[in-house]
C-alpha cells in the first residue's frame, strides 16, 4: 500500500469525489457569501469613520470604503444581521470541515504546480485554508469572550476576513464553474464515479482536476455520498438549534447550550436580562454612583451643566421599548427603557433637538474596550435614543448601568454606554 500522501491510492475513503465536493462547495459559496455581507454590516454599525474611539482599524485604508452611517431603524436591525452572522458561521463549521477533508489530497499533489495557472490556484487554496481556519477560529472564540489570540479581535477578525475573502473570490471564480459542471453531470449520488487519474470516464483524455479525488483503490463503502451529506447536514441542524436560541426569549433561550452565554440570565425580576460587563468587572464603585455622588456633566458650545439624577428625573421622560444586541450574537427581546431623550441633553447646552450633532461619552468604568464612544448625529436625533434611567419600571440595576446608561435602537451593545459620566456634544 503506498505509503506518500502524494500517491492517489494514499487517500482509499469511496466518499471523496467531484460530486461531494462540489455540493459542499456551493452550500459554502452562498453561506460565506452571507457571512461577509453580514459581517461588513456588523463593523459599519459601529460607525468606525465617525471618531478614532469607535475605530479598532485605523490603517484600513480603502478597504472601509463601503462604510455608511448606520441608521436607527427598524430598531432590530443589528440584533438580525449579527444573529445571522453568529448562527450560521457556528453552523457552516460541519460544512467546512467536511469540505476540507473532501479535498485534502489535493494539499498533497505533485508536483506542486504544473503550471503559472495551476500554481496561482494552489496559492489561493492555501490563503483559502488558512483564512477560513483563522477566521472561524477567531470568531468562535469571540463569541465565548476567550480572547486567547494576541491582539484585538477586531483587528485580526477584520483583515483577516479581506484576506480570506479575495482568496475565496479567486478559487470561487476558478472552481465554480467546475462545480456546476459537476452537479450537472452527476445529479444523483448514485450515479457512476469518474474513472481514475489517467483518463475521463469512458473517452481516453487525460484526466480532468476534479477526478484527482477519486481514489483507484477505494475502500468498501459503509455509507453513500448522500447519506454522508446527511450526516453534515445534521451536525450542522445540531449546531443551529444549539446557537440560535441566544437571540430569543423564553424556552427558546434554554435550547442554546453551545451559545454565548447560553445558561440561566442574571437573575430575576426587571434587570433579569444578559449582560456582558458588570460593574464590578469593571471597577464601577457603589460609592461613586451613589446619588449624592453622581454627576452627569453636559458639555457642547462652550457651556456645561451638572446633573444629579434627581435633576435628570425632573427632566421630560420617555418610553422606548428596544432590544439589546452584542457582537457575539445574542440579544435580548425589547426591554420598556425610560429616561431623557439624548436630544433634549443636547438642547441644555444650546442645540436645537432637530439639529443635535455628534456626541462622546464617556462611563464611569476603569478598562475595557468602548469605555468611550461615539454616537452619530441621526443617533441622537431619533426620539427612541435615551439616557435611560429606568428599566422595565425599576431603576437600572448597578449591572445594566445605575445611576444612567445609553441605548440606542439598532446600535451595537458595546455602544450603549453604561455608567455614563460625561457627554460632549459637537464636531468630534
Amino acid at each position: 500500500m503506498p505509503r506518500s500522501p502524494s500517491s492517489p491510492a494514499f487517500w482509499r475513503s469511496p466518499l471523496r469525489g467531484p460530486w461531494f465536493t462540489s455540493v459542499l462547495g456551493v452550500v459554502l459559496l452562498v453561506g460565506i457569501t452571507v457571512l461577509f455581507v453580514t459581517g461588513l454590516l456588523s463593523y459599519a454599525a459601529y460607525n468606525p469613520n465617525l471618531s478614532p474611539v469607535n475605530d479598532k482599524t485605523p490603517d484600513k485604508g480603502i478597504l472601509g470604503f463601503y462604510l455608511f452611517s448606520w441608521p436607527t431603524g427598524p430598531v432590530w436591525l443589528y440584533r438580525l444581521t449579527q444573529g445571522v452572522h453568529v448562527t450560521l458561521g457556528i453552523a457552516l463549521i460541519p460544512v467546512l470541515l467536511a469540505k476540507l477533508w473532501s479535498v485534502v489530497p489535493r494539499l498533497f499533489a505533485l508536483p506542486p504546480a504544473r503550471s503559472l495557472a495551476h500554481a496561482l490556484e494552489r496559492l489561493s487554496l492555501l490563503l483559502l485554508v488558512g483564512g477560513a481556519l483563522f477566521e472561524f477560529t477567531t470568531g468562535v472564540l469571540n463569541i465565548q469572550l476567550d480572547y486567547v489570540f494576541p491582539g484585538s479581535f477586531y483587528t485580526l477578525h477584520f483583515y483577516g476576513a479581506w484576506v480570506f475573502i479575495a482568496a475565496f473570490v479567486a478559487h470561487a471564480v476558478l472552481r465554480v464553474p467546475t462545480a456546476l459542471r459537476n452537479l450537472r453531470r452527476m445529479r444523483t449520488p448514485g450515479g457512476p464515479l469518474p474513472e481514475p487519474p489517467g483518463s475521463s470516464p469512458g473517452s481516453g483524455e487525460p484526466a480532468r482536476p476534479e477526478d484527482e479525488l477519486v481514489s483507484p483503490d477505494p475502500l468498501p463503502p459503509t455509507v453513500s455520498r448522500r447519506g454522508a451529506l446527511g450526516f453534515v447536514g445534521g451536525g450542522a441542524l445540531l449546531l443551529t438549534a444549539t446557537t440560535a436560541g441566544h437571540g430569543f426569549d423564553g424556552p427558546l433561550r434554554d435550547t442554546a447550550l453551545l451559545a454565548p452565554h447560553g445558561g440561566a440570565e442574571p437573575g430575576s425580576g426587571p434587570g433579569g436580562f444578559q449582560i456582558n460587563k458588570t460593574a464590578a468587572s469593571r471597577g464601577v464603585t457603589a460609592a461613586e454612583t451613589s446619588e449624592e455622588a453622581w454627576r452627569l456633566v453636559v458639555t457642547g458650545k462652550g457651556r456645561t451643566v451638572r446633573l444629579s439624577r434627581a435633576d435628570l428625573r425632573r427632566l421630560p421622560l420617555h418610553s422606548a421599548a428596544l432590544p439589546i444586541a452584542c457582537v457575539e450574537g445574542w440579544s435580548t427581546s425589547d426591554q420598556w427603557w425610560r429616561g431623557v431623550r439624548l436630544r433634549d441633553l443636547a438642547a441644555l447646552v444650546g442645540y436645537e433637538a432637530d439639529a443635535a450633532p455628534d456626541v462622546l461619552v464617556e462611563s464611569l468604568q476603569r478598562h475595557g474596550a468602548f469605555r468611550v464612544a461615539a454616537l452619530r448625529d441621526n443617533q441622537v436625533r431619533d426620539p427612541l435614543s435615551l439616557l435611560a434611567l429606568f428599566v422595565n419600571g425599576e431603576d437600572l440595576t448597578p449591572d445594566h448601568g445605575y445611576p444612567a446608561r445609553v441605548i440606542v435602537p439598532a446600535a451595537p451593545g458595546v455602544l450603549n454606554t453604561k455608567w455614563v459620566a460625561r457627554m460632549t456634544f459637537g464636531d468630534l
